[in-house]
This record gives C-alpha cells, structure tokens and sequence, in this order.
C-alpha cells in the first residue's frame, strides 16, 4: 500500500461529475480513493487528468503520455462507458484500450481498472444499451486478468442497481454511488480497514409509486435525453474546451480533503 504518485484518467465518472464540492467543482470516487489512500501514504501526491464526454480515443490521444509523464506508480483508468452509450465500434475501442492498458502495464504501476453498473433498473433506456455494456464488462475482465490489474467489480454491486446511488441525469453516480465507488476501490486495493461489504445492497423503503415513475421517466427524457442526442447530432461534448481540474500532482492537503482542482 505504499504509493506515492496517483493518477486518475477517464471521463466523467472519474472526474466526479455530480458529486459536486462547490460551483462546477466535482469531488468524485478517484478524490475520494486519494483522500482515503492518504492516510497511509501521508506523502501521497494526486493528479486527476479525466475530463467529461471523453472517450476511449480521446484518453489514448490526450491523456495517455501526460499521465505516463506524471511518473506515477497508482493509477486509475476505467474506460469504455462512453464508447458503449454511444454505439462505438467495440473492436476498435478494444484496440485501443490494449494501447492504453498495455502501456500502462509496461510503467510498472498498479492499474485499477472497473466494470460497469447494469443501468438497465436506473435508465430509462438502459436496457438498450445492455449487450454492448456486458461485452465491455467482457472485456475489462480480460485486461484485469491478461494484466494483473485491480479489477473493481461494480457490476456486482447491488448498491450501484439503487436509484439512490444515481444523480438526476441517471447516466452519473450520485455523492453515494462515488462513494461506494471508492469504497469498492480501496477494498480491492487491500487498504487497511477498507469494507468488504461495500457493495450490499441499502435498505429497502418500498417500491416506488408507478405513476411516479412514469412521470419521472418522461421528464428526464426531455431534461436530460434530448439534450444529449441533439450534442451528438452536432457533434459536441460536454467536455469540448475543458481542461483538467486537477492536471499537476499535487499533495492532499488534510485528512478527508482534496486541494480544490
């Protein structure tokens, strides 16, 4: 458990998009793993290079030799969700996340890798999107074992199956689902005092109301679906123009706190 150099690539879900600590600053499960991380490693520096809407393609291109540079001997890189909502060939996000994951094996660190939560019970389209995120799942497990990486299995999950661990948008964990996504991570890592329970299941407080639902359903479609599909037909991302909150190692700056990227 002694690292002294972690870095975090990704889109989204590691940047921490809706666990928000401020206006447009997002805490999320890779600032929690590092705050947790920390208090073993007190000298622990932590950079967070992933950035929203980006895909695979966009990691091995843009943030792959930056994060290489940054030296480190922790890294964070669960990969491949984008590519699945958005209908990416799989063959060729395979092929590039064997450039990805094998460079990454080459530097010697240790990898944490994940599979994905089966939306299919939180979106209202998930099940859409269900074959393609088992092959994705697929193939995650196969570099976790060709590589030796820490595989965090939220797949297994039945927490991250609870709409209470999904933002409104229901495409991000909400504050409990990073959570539980650092917690799940710090687990497979061995972290002295990490819970192995992680991923049980929260208490049941009844099934919710069917017209609820219903109405529910109908209002993110237009809240959030529509405008996703009208990005997509443009051609745009959340993530055009951005750069990372956090692009430099930096030290966590006191127990249970992340300097603000």
């Amino acid at each position: 458990m002694e690292f002294s150099r972690f870095v975090a690539i990704g889109d989204s879900q590691t940047e921490g998009m809706c666990d928000e600590a401020g206006p447009d600053l997002y805490r999320g499960w890779a600032d929690r793993l590092a705050e947790q991380l920390s208090t073993v490693n007190p000298g622990l520096r932590y950079a967070n290079l992933a950035i929203r809407g980006k895909n695979t393609r966009d990691t091995l291109v843009e943030q792959l030799e930056p994060a290489l540079a940054l030296r480190p001997d922790l890294i964070a890189a669960p990969l491949g969700m984008n590519d699945v909502i958005g209908r990416a060939d799989l063959d060729v996000v395979h092929a590039d996340l064997d450039k990805i994951y094998g460079s990454l094996a080459e530097s010697g660190a240790t990898v944490v890798i994940s599979t994905f939560p089966d939306i299919a019970q939180i979106n209202p389209l998930g099940r859409a999107f269900e074959p393609r995120l088992f092959e994705i799942n697929d193939i995650m497990r196969g570099f976790s074992r060709r590589y030796g990486f820490v595989l965090v299995d939220l797949f297994a999950a039945p927490v991250l199956r609870d709409r209470r661990s999904w933002s409104t948008d229901r495409l991000h964990a909400s504050s409990l689902g990073h959570d539980r996504f650092a917690a799940g991570a710090a687990h497979a890592l061995g972290l002295p005092g990490s819970d192995p329970g992680w991923g049980r299941a929260l208490d049941f407080t009844g099934e919710p109301n069917p017209l609820r639902r219903t109405v529910d359903d109908a209002r993110w479609l237009v809240e959030f679906f529509t405008p996703w599909i009208v990005r997509k037909v443009r051609g745009r991302s959340l993530g055009d123009g951005r750069t990372p909150k956090r692009p430099e190692l930096t030290p966590i700056v006191a127990p249970g706190g992340v300097a603000a990227g």
